[in-house]
C-alpha cells in the first residue's frame, strides 16, 4: 500500500511539473480552498509562432485552462501572475475578455512588468495588485512589418486601440482622458510615444487596485472565495 501511495504521489508531482513547464500553471489546495495559478510571462503568442529562444505564453494553452477553471467544481478561484512585455494584441485581449467574464473569484498580480497588451491582462481580474518595483508601459497599438498605406489601415488601428482603451477603462478606475494622455506622451520614451509607470503610480491613477505582493493577492483571493461560498 505504501509503495502504491508513493507511486501516486510521484505521478502527481510529475504531472504538475509537466503542466508548469507546458502552460505556466499550477494548482494549490489548503483546507478552505483550491486555487489555480496561471503565469503569463514573456510575450503573449497569438496567430504567429515566436522564435524558440523567445519566452512566450501561448494563448491556445491559456484559453482551455480558463474554461476548465470556470467549469471545474475542484477549482475555487484563479490567481494570475504577470511579468510580460506584451505581444499579440488580439490574443492578449481575448484572454483578458475571458478572465473578465468569469464568475469565479479572480485576482491578478503584476511583478516585473505588465507592458503593452499586458495592461488589459492586468486589469481584467476582479481585483488587481502590483508590486512597487513593477512597471507598466502604456502606448498606442503598433505593428511590425509591411503596412499598406491606405486610410483603412489607420482606421483599423484606431478601432483596435478604442477596443483596448474601452476595456481598460471598464475594468479599472482610470479615466479615459488620463489613459489617452499617458499613451500619447512624447517625452517619456526615447524612441517611441507612451509612458512607463511604476507600481505606486499605477495605483494612484486608478489603473491597478492596490500595491501588494503575493501574500496580499492570495489573501484577497481567499477572502473572495470564502464570501462566494457564504453567498451560495
Amino acid at each position: 500500500m505504501s509503495n502504491s501511495n508513493n507511486e501516486n504521489q510521484n505521478k502527481e508531482l510529475t504531472d504538475n511539473l509537466e503542466t508548469i513547464r507546458e502552460s505556466g500553471a499550477v494548482r494549490t489546495e489548503n483546507k478552505s480552498c483550491r486555487i489555480h495559478t496561471l503565469v503569463i510571462a514573456g510575450q503573449v503568442e497569438g496567430h504567429y509562432e515566436l522564435p524558440s529562444q523567445t519566452k512566450s505564453t501561448k494563448y491556445e494553452h491559456v484559453i482551455p485552462l480558463l474554461v476548465e477553471v470556470e467549469e471545474s467544481e475542484e477549482i475555487d478561484g484563479l490567481l494570475m501572475i504577470l511579468n510580460t512585455v506584451g505581444g499579440d494584441v488580439e490574443a492578449g485581449l481575448a484572454i483578458a475578455e475571458l478572465v473578465s467574464g468569469m464568475t469565479k473569484p479572480t485576482v491578478s498580480l503584476v511583478i516585473g512588468g505588465g507592458h503593452s497588451i499586458g495592461v488589459p491582462l492586468a486589469v481584467c481580474a476582479k481585483k488587481s495588485f502590483i508590486v512597487p518595483s513593477a512597471t507598466m508601459t502604456i502606448h498606442p497599438v503598433r505593428t511590425n512589418g509591411l503596412v499598406i498605406g491606405v486610410p483603412q489601415s489607420f482606421t483599423n488601428f484606431l478601432r483596435m486601440q478604442e477596443r483596448i482603451t474601452d476595456f481598460v477603462v471598464k475594468n479599472s478606475k482610470v479615466s479615459k482622458e488620463k489613459l489617452n494622455k499617458l499613451m500619447l506622451e512624447t517625452d517619456e520614451l526615447a524612441a517611441d510615444i507612451g509612458t512607463v509607470i511604476d507600481g505606486l503610480c499605477a495605483v494612484e491613477i486608478g489603473l491597478i487596485d492596490e500595491v501588494g505582493g503575493l501574500c496580499n493577492a492570495l489573501g484577497a483571493l481567499h477572502g473572495m472565495i470564502e464570501q462566494r461560498k457564504r453567498d451560495s
